[in-house]
Order: C-alpha cells, then structure tokens, then sequence
C-alpha cells in the first residue's frame, strides 16, 4: 500500500511538472505571437516593469529600507508587466474577432463565472443569430448581424420564451459598431455589470425548461470561428501566470 501512495505521489508530482511546463511553454508563445504583431508590447512592459521596481526603491530609500522594498517591487513590476501583455492581448484578439460571424458567440463563451450559453438559437441563412445566455441577472439575448433582419429575431425568440420564463428579466443587446449596439470588445463587461436579479437555481431552472423546448424551426450554422479565436490560449496562459 505504501508502495502504491509513492507511486501515485510520484506520478501527480511528474503530471503537474509537465502540466507546468506546458504552460510556461503555452506563455512564451504567446508572448511570441504577439510580439510580431504589437510592436510596443515589449517597450511597454519593459516600462512599466522598472517603473513600478524603481517607486518602490524609492519609497524603500525614506525608511532606508531600499534593499527590502527592491525584491517586492520586481515581483509587482513583473505582475504588471504580464497585466500589460494580457491586456494588449486582450485587444488583439478582439479587433481581429470584429466583424467576423460568430465573434458575438466566441465571445460569450469566456464569460467568468456561471452561465448557461445557447449558441445561435436563431438565425438567417445570412449568418444572422441570436445567442442566449442565462444566469444570475435573468436572460441575455444577444444578436449579431444586419441589425435590421437581428431586431426582428430577437424580437421573436422573446416573444417565444416570454410564455415560459414569466417575470424573469430579458435583456437585449446586438453586437456592433453603430449608435446602441455593444462592441465585441465591451460584451463581457455590459453583461457582467447587469444586476442579479435571481439565483443560482433558479437559472439552473430556467436553463432546463428552455432546453426543453423542441422545433426552434430556425436554426443556423454557427459560421466559421474568428480569427482571434486562436488567441484564446494565449488569454489562458496570461490569466495562469
């Protein structure tokens, strides 16, 4: 039995090597990619990194403490240096997304936290849709596409759902550019910010009664992924680190 923990102890010590290398590994190409594209990556991180580094020194030289205050201002000049790369990978990744079918999709699926995401529950042949996210502020509808033809879809999934969901919330928003539309880029945050207005179950709930309902009739293929999508590693190696 001893033997076997030792064996186990030892094989999960050798997983999480791998599985830590393979994200060092993941990072440095990220970093990498982005480099070729972002040509003041570098000097921005390489800026804030002594910035932050050289106030803690001297902040550290009032107290004559320099020498102690040095070390902890590496280590917050190196976190905000990765803030800085995340961040300008964030951007990258959603100017290339822009304008894409299924950026609007893409893009709810790295909402934080719990919610239920139905991709395209309706759409055109014209790579029209309409996403439905459920969770604690009550419904999310979110279109993509020619607002004129999106308005009307979303306009017809609330009318459908609105006999289930009774006094649950539905909020509407269409992904773009234009005067009250959402830009991709600032999806995530208008969703986020929305208020709670029901809890964990009851969205459970509600996910469950309108997964249950049969012949959408409309359904639409979910288009090609965007080009940024290939960045989405590169979001989970700078979160990671």
């Amino acid at each position: 039995m001893a033997k076997q923990d030792k064996a186990a102890k030892k094989e999960a010590a050798k997983q999480k090597r791998q599985a830590s290398s393979a994200r060092r590994k993941q990072f440095f190409e990220a970093f990498k990619m982005q480099r070729r594209e972002d040509r003041l990556l570098l000097p921005l991180m390489l800026a804030v990194f002594v910035g932050v580094a050289l106030v803690a020194f001297l902040l550290g030289l009032v107290w004559g403490l320099q020498w102690y205050f040095l070390p902890v201002g590496i280590a917050l000049g190196v976190l905000g240096a990765v803030i800085i790369f995340g961040r300008r990978v964030q951007a990258n990744v959603y100017r290339k997304a822009e304008g894409q079918p299924g950026a609007g999709g893409w893009a709810l699926e790295n909402l934080r936290g719990k919610w239920h995401l139905s991709q395209a529950v309706s759409g055109t042949s014209q790579l029209d849709a309409v996403h439905r996210v459920i969770g604690r502020p009550g419904i999310v509808l979110v279109g993509e596409g020619a607002p004129h033809r999106v308005r009307n879809l979303m306009s017809q999934e609330k009318k459908r759902i609105s006999r289930l969901v009774g006094d649950t919330p539905i909020y509407e928003f269409i992904v773009g550019n234009e005067e009250g539309q959402v830009p991709i880029r600032k999806l995530q945050s208008r969703i986020m910010k929305l208020p709670r207005n029901i809890n964990a179950g009851q969205a459970d709930s509600l996910e469950k009664r309108l997964a249950a309902l049969a012949g959408r009739g409309n359904s639409m293929p979910k288009g090609p992924t965007p080009q940024g999508a290939k960045m989405r590693s590169m979001q989970r190696a700078t979160r990671r680190r």
